[in-house]
């Protein structure tokens, strides 16, 4: 605590090297928070934080992998003990669980043929990661005036969405991976949500839209800066805002 005051806000973002990660983590840095930027790859991580830095931004690259243990605690132990306080989490690290493919070839995700281990990899990742990283950063949470945890889910996650049979989802392959990693990761944020609610702490699932990233091969129509918009939003709440909701840029999301 011995840089920074109590005052100045914190931010970490988990998986923030690259995509809409590395955008929100821009978009909180430019309204003046510092921020930490989250990555398995100490290289990638501090060239991120360098460039956050080199324009303008407070920014320190934390080594963190959501599905290793001791890269989670050593992560709040050292923003503990650079920081003493954390105000601001966005989970964002993720897998699609199929590499670098659009959706409409991911024929590994099928449900009837999936690869268990696959599914395993993508849940470990996309929800048992958020509960690690979520629960060893609380106590740092708790001592922020107004704390904020925002979880990256997808439109995908949606079931009123994905089980229209006339509805956006239609033509995509049925996934047993990556979609219901999400549907399970907005289910938790209602139930964070739920226990932290009196502490003050809101807790939001993000619906960033069809990003242009890595994970469908960039065949998204939005800029990882138009995905982060909605993370940032919620992250930057005000005491009356919402919890335990589920939004894209343009509102409430169904279940």
């Amino acid at each position: 605590m011995s840089e920074h005051t109590t005052h100045q806000k914190v931010a970490l973002v988990t998986g923030a090297n690259k995509g809409i990660g590395r955008a929100a983590a821009e978009q909180l840095a430019a309204l003046g928070m510092t921020v930490l930027v989250g990555a398995r790859d100490p290289r990638r991580g501090e060239e991120a934080a360098a460039a956050l830095r080199a324009a303008g931004g407070d920014a320190y690259a934390v080594t963190l992998d959501v599905t290793d243990p001791a890269t989670v605690q050593a992560a709040a132990k050292q923003v503990e003990e650079r920081f003493g306080h954390l105000d601001v989490l966005i989970n964002n690290a993720g897998i699609s669980g199929s590499g670098q493919v659009s959706p409409e070839d991911a024929h590994d995700q099928i449900p009837s043929s999936v690869d268990l281990d696959m599914v395993r990899a993508v849940f470990e990742t996309n929800v048992f990661g958020v509960i690690a990283v979520t629960n060893a950063m609380l106590p740092l949470l708790r001592r922020s005036p107004a704390p904020r945890i925002v979880n990256v889910s997808s439109h995908a996650s949606s079931l009123t969405l994905t089980s229209d049979p006339d509805g956006p989802f239609a033509a995509l392959l049925p996934s047993a991976a990556y979609t219901p990693s999400k549907t399970a990761l907005t289910a938790l944020t209602v139930q964070y949500a739920n226990e932290l609610r009196q502490d003050g702490i809101l807790v939001n699932a993000a619906a960033p839209g069809y990003v242009d990233t890595d994970a469908n091969n960039h065949t998204g129509h939005l800029t990882p800066a138009q995905g982060a918009a909605v993370l940032v939003r919620l992250a930057t709440l005000g005491a009356d805002g919402p919890t335990a909701g589920f939004f894209s840029e343009e509102g409430s999301l169904p279940w």
